[in-house]
């Protein structure tokens, strides 16, 4: 086969490719811009939740028993009504409990979860809703699963704060929420936006890398055939 005809064949293939890979690179520029359009503390909304107060114990804490369970963490932590013992019991699930008294707390209600919010929150939003979690089925903003609350503020933020620790979760701004959809397109994972090796993602990738070595290959072969007299 003569050069002439091994560039035709090459323009033919890049030129192809180029229209398929078109699209997914225009998405993948376009999220990029998107995700570096504003600081990433600015879109975790960082600045929007106060630090832990500190805490003193006026006397020796007292170990609870949690009747057998097999333990991951224990230590206190500072809540909104003082001190408690956070417990994390391996295979999932947490438990508060009473340095004081060693006893053990119920989950969250609703007005526990917005006072422990509220202990924390710096910013200017007024609370608009609070809402239960199914501890089976958590919405895609909050991505994992347990009991929990979603408190929704005037500004579109929302504050997950979990039933069981009562420690608040999860920030999600407005702009999180559209960074996390530009995210899911940028990996080419709008599901569960977590897959970053899912089949759409590799094959893309590779035929833009072909396509990438193919230029490469057409640019010094047009450029002598534009050189000759």
């Amino acid at each position: 086969m003569s050069k002439t005809r091994i560039r035709t064949v090459l323009r033919r293939y890049h030129i192809w490719l180029g229209w398929l890979v078109g699209v997914p690179l225009l998405f993948w520029t376009l999220s990029g811009v998107v995700m570096v359009w504003k600081p990433i503390d600015e879109v975790r909304g960082s600045a929007l939740l106060a630090p832990a107060a500190p805490f003193t114990l006026s006397a020796t804490p007292v170990v609870p028993d949690f009747g057998g369970r097999r333990l991951t963490a224990l230590a206190i932590e500072p809540r909104a009504a003082g001190p408690r013992w956070v417990a994390q019991f391996a295979g999932g699930g947490s438990m508060l409990a009473d340095p004081a008294t060693g006893a053990l707390l119920p989950d969250l209600t609703p007005a526990d979860a917005v006072r422990e919010f509220t202990a924390r929150y710096r910013g200017t939003a007024r609370i608009v809703s609070t809402q239960v979690i199914d501890a089976a089925r958590p919405p895609l903003d909050l991505r994992r699963k347990g009991p929990a609350f979603a408190i929704t503020m005037s500004d579109g933020a929302h504050f997950f704060v979990a039933a069981d620790s009562g420690a608040v979760i999860a920030t999600r701004t407005r702009f999180w929420r559209f960074y996390d959809w530009m995210w899911g397109l940028h990996i080419m994972d709008l599901g569960s936006r977590e897959n970053t090796h899912n089949p759409w993602i590799v094959g893309f990738g590779l035929l833009t890398l072909l396509t990438t070595v193919l230029a490469l290959v057409l640019l010094p072969l047009t450029g002598k055939r534009r050189r000759r007299p």
